[in-house]
């Protein structure tokens, strides 16, 4: 049992991972074409995310993607009852399979106002319902409409499950950027832009990279460096959740306790 839930742990299940490079600026040109491949440990970490281009993402299926989600997410439930996994590692597998195999997906789908598709690449899909789609398509019990249609700060507190919520208000993108830095861990985080727009930023590296379907060019779902990002500057005023350090919203998605 300890043998099969470390291979979901690992990644291993229906994929041969990718090699790991280092991130260039050419990986960046078209950030249709980014995503994110993890090296794991036996006590994985999520500060070995590396930024690649995937040239196969469609080797496995959406659906198939998260069935394998589903199959892991009790496995690792029930082996934690068990006393036999630690929460950290719980919360690495769960960083590595948003980021790693949900998001990558939905990259270049289309942005529009009112989209909701709930398919990646057909359709549009408005920030809002791209967070609870793929939060919903992780495994976290929630209804992506109700969620979707929240302001940024109550969608902060729905994904926050009572655990803390940062606000920023800077004068400067620079000095938001600064401040954002001094109050996240490595890993995947939740960030609402004032009262018009939401997404994910990930810290790796020291770095912080904005995911979410953007309203800017490409007007589609991307991932790109916070600094570059013109939906970033056109805000200063933000609301910061931690996803994949939040104990209690990891602990609910083990129990496929309800969030909303």
């Amino acid at each position: 049992m300890i043998f099969f839930s470390l291979l979901l742990l690992f990644g291993l299940e229906n994929e041969v991972p990718f090699p790991i490079e280092s991130p260039t600026e050419n990986n960046f040109k078209n950030v249709r074409d980014v995503m994110l491949v993890t090296n794991f440990h036996p006590e994985p970490s999520i500060e070995h995310l590396l930024i690649k281009t995937e040239k196969n993402l469609d080797t496995v299926s959406y659906s198939d993607t998260k069935a394998s989600i589903g199959l892991l997410r009790k496995r690792l439930g029930e082996e934690h009852r068990q006393g036999q996994i630690s929460i950290d590692s719980i919360k690495s597998a769960f960083t590595n399979h948003l980021v790693n195999r949900i998001i990558p997906h939905w990259y270049g789908t289309p942005w529009s106002f009112g989209g909701h598709t709930a398919i990646p690449n057909q359709g549009e899909i408005a920030c809002g319902y791209f967070i609870s789609t793929t939060l919903r398509d992780m495994g976290i019990k929630l209804n992506r409409y109700k969620l979707a249609q929240k302001s940024p700060l109550d969608e902060a507190k729905a994904i926050s499950c009572g655990s803390p919520i940062y606000s920023i208000i800077q004068e400067s993108p620079e000095k938001a950027i600064a401040e954002i830095d001094n109050l996240t861990k490595e890993g995947l985080h939740f960030i609402g832009f004032d009262t018009g727009h939401v997404g994910f930023l990930l810290k790796q590296k020291g770095e912080l990279f904005l995911i979410h379907s953007n309203y800017f060019s490409p007007v589609s779902v991307c991932i790109e460096r916070i600094e570059e990002s013109r939906a970033f500057k056109s805000f200063s005023k933000f609301h910061l959740v931690d996803i994949s350090n939040n104990d209690i919203l990891i602990q609910r998605w083990l129990d496929n306790g309800i969030v909303l």
